[in-house]
């Protein structure tokens, strides 16, 4: 006999969807920390910093999480790690196969799920399909939020105007782009960022050596108040890109939960 749904009601499935997320999105409207990026950097840092009990939020622009590691190397769906970063994928329950003596392989599916569900038990929130368009600076020059809208608006190009999400300290982890950067170069046009230059340099030619050792130390506060973290942080002071290895990634998202835990100390004695 087949199941039958006697209770089932349209209208209620549609409160529930937007009440629930009503409730839950008010709640990161005031944040002691915002991610830009769902990707590895991302995601550790947001799984770090709730562990720690601070309020923190990831915003994706697209509706999938994990940014590059979906993918791997050319769409065969394996992530690579170094010795040192294995600690951070061991601790959420990733299964690591030995390679070559310190290299570790891990199912980029496993991966990813595995990363997410550890973020949002520790207490992180995760907002899928929201685009960052612009930041808030406060009276001192300093980063205090997100200008968001939905990524389908802004992929579409319509005339929408955003909402805010006050958040005391921002992580940059929107990958090759540097987004928040850039945005804060089209915006003020004569703003130092802490790079060589002062300014976004831009990711040099592959080196995965040289990328993965700087990766962490240019994981720093870059602008008062905002961190940049994984492929993010080398395309802003001119490192290289280093492919399909990751372990770089999730230690610089350890850097940036230290980072912005400091920065929180500092300036708001929290």
């Amino acid at each position: 006999m087949p199941t039958t749904f006697t209770s089932v009601d349209e209208v209620q499935v549609t409160r529930a969807i937007v009440a629930s997320f009503t409730e839950d999105f008010l709640a990161s409207t005031e944040l002691e920390v915002a991610i830009v990026g769902a990707g590895p950097s991302g995601m550790t840092a947001a799984r770090l910093l709730a562990r720690q009990g601070r309020r923190v939020a990831v915003f994706e622009r697209n509706l999938h999480v994990g940014g590059g590691m979906w993918g791997g190397g050319m769409l065969l769906p394996r992530v690579v790690v170094e010795e040192e970063a294995r600690p951070l994928l061991e601790e959420v329950g990733v299964l690591l196969r030995p390679w070559q003596p310190g290299y570790w392989v891990a199912d980029s599916v496993e991966c990813v799920s595995k990363c997410t569900a550890a973020a949002l038990d520790a207490g992180a929130r995760v907002w899928v399909g929201m685009a960052v368009e612009d930041l808030m600076i406060d009276d001192q020059d300093r980063v205090r939020g997100l200008v968001i809208n939905w990524g389908a608006v802004q992929r579409a190009m319509l005339h929408v105007d955003p909402l805010a999400v006050a958040a005391r300290v921002v992580i940059d982890a929107s990958g090759h782009d540097c987004e928040l950067l850039r945005t804060l170069e089209r915006k003020l046009p004569g703003v130092r960022l802490d790079t060589p230059t002062g300014r976004v340099m831009g990711e040099q030619p592959m080196n995965a050596a040289r990328a993965e050792a700087r990766v962490v130390a240019l994981t720093k506060e870059v602008y008062p108040h905002l961190v940049v973290a994984g492929m993010a942080a080398n395309a802003a002071s001119g490192a290289p890109r280093m492919g399909a290895i990751f372990g770089g990634m999730f230690l610089s998202g350890q850097q940036a939960a230290q980072v912005a835990q400091e920065i929180l100390r500092r300036d708001y004695g929290s």
